[in-house]
């Protein structure tokens, strides 16, 4: 096969949302920079796709901070590239859970009535004085934004102008680099705010309070409990969103090259020079090369290179993975709905256990575009708890395999159930995804949700290798997993790409 050739100054490995950020950004600085993604679709575990009319988001469909001025990283990236999607607003999602069902909302007070309702004025006392406590963390966790962080040197000169308002934060500082639960611990008594706090930490982290850090609550607790505010939905579903990145990248000449995956990362001299993909073209990178791929996806592509001990690519555990049920449904005379809706089976099996919190998003009732007239979207997923080793092995055309998808999917079902009881009778399409379906679209190592880092045991790599030339970003890197973090890491990378007079011109055209 003849070998084809081309060159940029950055090549960019996958077009998630990290890889995307990170392309956009460089592209806007006046680099060469090619995206190669693997799929046939942009977006990585955010992209959408149509299915007989009906428009489905594949993965995360709870946004927040982005509709307006945030902290969010990742609104950081729209507006440095000048790009933004037109945004839905809500305040309320719906709970059914052990004690029953009910609706809550963001913002500092309303969950105070619920509590009083479940457990009483002692319960409400102490998510009082919870807020207080993490108020302070929540400045902390956002005093130093990450749009002021790079992976050289340099750092000390971006980072530096925040050190005034980093020294007033020092006490909080140390707390913010432990678990949660060591501030759960110290406030929280009422097994009901225990079991809530898990929880959510378990959907930001895949890890329960004792598993997360406390940065990553707190800058959730800044985010979603303070006066007035609001979540958002991209009208036009995640794929909107996407777009607006692919947009940012492509108006400043980047290319975004899809169906084109990389088999290789090519390294030269202890140096990554270049890549080459499945149909045997190079592509050199003349300044580095960026892998949106996992921590193991990006040590598959170096093959036989040998990597140090202390290089970060060192053994990382894994999330479990998911299962995903996409329906289109028939929306007449149904009752008014929540654009989102928890499931929590059991509190005694923890929320990590396979198959116990299942997340139900049925965005269409914020945008009717998603859908057919008179219809809905819904998409129901159990985040991050399904075991790989059930289906490791399983040929995905096989009947084994279709038996287990249909009783695997069974509890997505029963909790629609939940909310719409004859969910089953008006569907009128029914896609099931499995964590090999995320392994194969997505690219996803073990259909992985991302790294089990235990926040009581370490924190996540950073996104610098050992290799020159060689930046990681996404959900294998600091800060975590979830939007804001893989954008941050695009963001970082970025940065430590960049000149420093680009760098500082990011932080005043932020404001900072």
């Amino acid at each position: 096969m003849t070998t084809s050739h081309h060159d940029a100054d950055i090549i960019v490995i996958g077009s998630g949302i990290g890889g995307l950020s990170a392309a956009a950004l460089l592209a806007h600085d006046g680099l060469d920079v090619i995206v190669c993604e693997s799929h046939t679709i942009a977006g990585g575990a955010a992209h959408g796709f149509e299915h007989q009319g009906f428009r489905f988001d594949s993965g995360p469909s709870l946004y927040s901070g982005l509709s307006g001025p945030s902290s969010n990283p990742l609104r950081h990236v729209l507006q440095l590239i000048e790009e933004d999607v037109d945004w839905a607003n809500y305040d309320t999602w719906g709970c059914c859970l052990p004690e029953g069902d009910f609706d809550t909302q963001v913002g500092a007070n309303q969950f105070c009535d619920v509590l009083a309702k479940l457990r009483g004025s002692d319960a409400v006392q102490e998510w009082r004085q919870l807020q207080q406590q993490l108020y302070p963390l929540g400045q902390a966790a956002t005093a130093l934004p990450p749009v002021a962080l790079r992976w050289d040197w340099k750092a000390a000169l971006t980072v530096g102008r925040f050190t005034p308002t980093l020294l007033t934060h020092g006490w909080q500082m140390a707390q913010l680099s432990g678990s949660f639960a060591a501030v759960m611990d110290r406030y929280v008594t009422d097994p009901f705010i225990r079991n809530w706090l898990d929880l959510l930490c378990f959907l930001l982290s895949g890890l329960p309070a004792s598993g997360t850090s406390a940065a990553e609550m707190a800058f959730m607790f800044a985010e979603w409990y303070r006066p007035n505010v609001q979540l958002d939905y991209p009208i036009g579903g995640s794929q909107a969103l996407v777009d607006a990145l692919v947009r940012g990248l492509t108006r400043r000449g980047g290319q975004l090259r899809l169906g084109t995956h990389v088999d290789q990362i090519l390294v030269e001299q202890g140096r990554a020079k270049g890549v080459r993909t499945r149909k045997n073209e190079v592509i050199h990178a003349r300044q580095a090369i960026i892998a949106n791929s996992s921590v193991w996806d990006t040590r598959s592509l170096l093959g036989a290179v040998d990597l140090p001990a202390k290089d970060v690519m060192a053994e990382v555990p894994a999330c479990p993975s998911f299962m995903h049920l996409h329906s289109g449904i028939d929306g007449a005379n149904l009752p008014d709905l929540a654009c989102h809706y928890i499931v929590v089976n059991d509190w005694d099996q923890g929320v990590t256990a396979p198959q116990n919190v299942v997340l139900i998003s049925i965005p269409s009732v914020l945008d009717p575009s998603l859908a057919p007239s008179g219809k809905h979207v819904i998409h129901a997923y159990t985040p991050g708890s399904e075991p790989y080793d059930l289906w490791e092995g399983l040929d995905r055309r096989s009947p084994a395999y279709q038996k287990q998808k249909q009783a695997r999917s069974e509890v997505l079902w029963r909790a629609i159930e939940r909310v719409i009881p004859d969910v089953r009778d008006r569907s009128e399409v029914a896609l099931i995804g499995t964590p090999l379906t995320h392994q194969r679209y997505l690219r996803r190592y073990r259909g992985s949700y991302g790294p089990a880092i235990s926040a009581a045991e370490g924190f996540f790599p950073s996104g610098k290798t050992t290799i020159p030339n060689l930046i990681r970003c996404g959900d294998s890197v600091f800060p975590g997993i979830g939007l804001p973090a893989v954008a941050a890491s695009g963001l970082i990378a970025a940065n430590t790409l960049t000149s420093l007079r680009s760098h500082i011109d990011r932080l005043r055209q932020l404001g900072y």
